[in-house]
C-alpha cells in the first residue's frame, strides 16, 4: 500500500498544521472527548485511502474499534453493522471501523464475516498496524493495545456527541447503537430531551430552559405538565430537521 502522511509506510497519519507528519505516541492526546472535534486524518483501508474529515463531513459517522480480526466476538459484531447498513443509510450515517490489523487481514476476515455471518461487509475498516490512530483518539492502552470496545457516534460538522467502550469479551449491541443515533438527531434539531428507554416514535420531554409560552408554539402536537421540569410532548417529526429520516 503506499505510505501516508510523514513516509509512514501503510499506516495513518494524522493530517498536522506545520509539517503534515505524523506525531509521535508521546505527544498525542488521552483521547477525545464527547463535544470535542475528531481529529482529521489520512488512512488505509481494504476500500483504499480515505481522510476522515473527507469522509465523515455532511453526515452522521459510527466510527468503532475493534480488538483484533479472526476474533468471535469481532465477527459477529461487524456481521450485524453489515446487515444494519439499509437502517444506517436512512440515517445520513456512513459507518467506519478500525483495528491494529493490516489491509490484507481485514480483507481475508470479511470474507469469513460474509460466509459465517450471512452478510456482505462493505464499509471501510481502518489499518492502524503503528496504532498511531488508535492513540490518537486514546482507544489503545499504554502498550499500543486494542483491548476493549470503543464506539464514537459523531454528528455532520465532526463533533463526537457519543462514546460507548465496552470490554473486549461483551459484544455491542448496535440496536443501542441506532436507538443513540436517533435520540442524537432528534435532540441536535428540536428542544427536547429523550427519556430512559425511549424509542423512535415515542413521547419526549422539553427542554427546561424553554417556557410554556414559547412551547406551546415550538410544539404544535401540545404537551402535558407533570412537574415545572417535567414536560412530556409527543416527539416531533424528523422531516422537521436538515438530516430527516427517509
Amino acid at each position: 500500500a503506499a505510505a501516508v502522511g510523514g513516509g509512514r509506510p501503510r499506516g495513518c497519519a494524522r493530517r498536522a498544521g506545520g509539517d503534515g507528519g505524523a506525531r509521535r505516541a508521546a505527544d498525542m492526546t488521552v483521547g477525545v472527548q464527547v463535544g470535542q472535534e475528531i481529529p482529521d486524518f489520512r488512512c488505509q483501508t481494504q476500500n483504499g485511502e480515505i481522510g476522515l474529515h473527507d469522509y465523515i463531513t455532511g453526515s452522521w459517522c459510527v466510527f468503532f474499534s475493534h480488538p483484533a480480526d479472526f476474533t468471535p466476538v469481532c465477527t459477529t459484531e461487524f456481521g450485524m453493522v453489515a446487515k444494519l447498513k439499509e437502517e444506517f443509510e436512512a440515517r445520513n450515517c456512513k459507518v467506519l471501523g478500525l483495528s491494529r490489523n493490516t489491509v490484507e487481514s481485514h480483507e481475508a476476515w470479511i470474507k469469513d464475516i460474509n460466509e459465517t455471518q450471512e452478510t456482505e461487509v462493505d464499509f471501510p475498516i481502518i489499518a492502524d498496524e503503528d496504532s498511531e490512530i488508535s492513540t490518537l483518539l486514546g482507544v489503545c492502552n499504554a502498550d499500543s493495545e486494542i483491548v476493549n470496545r470503543t464506539l464514537f457516534i459523531i454528528d455532520p460538522n465532526r463533533k463526537v456527541q457519543l462514546n460507548m467502550v465496552y470490554p473486549a469479551n461483551t459484544g455491542r449491541n448496535f440496536y443501542e447503537v441506532i436507538r443513540c443515533l436517533d435520540s442524537l438527531m432528534l435532540t441536535e434539531y428540536h428542544q427536547v430531551g429523550t427519556p430512559a428507554n425511549w424509542k423512535a416514535g415515542e413521547d419526549v420531554l422539553i427542554l427546561p430552559e424553554v417556557s410554556n409560552d414559547s412551547a406551546l408554539e415550538i410544539f404544535p402536537k401540545g404537551f402535558s405538565v407533570i412537574k415545572p421540569y417535567l414536560r412530556i410532548t409527543p416527539m416531533p417529526d424528523f422531516s422537521d430537521g436538515p438530516l430527516a429520516m427517509q
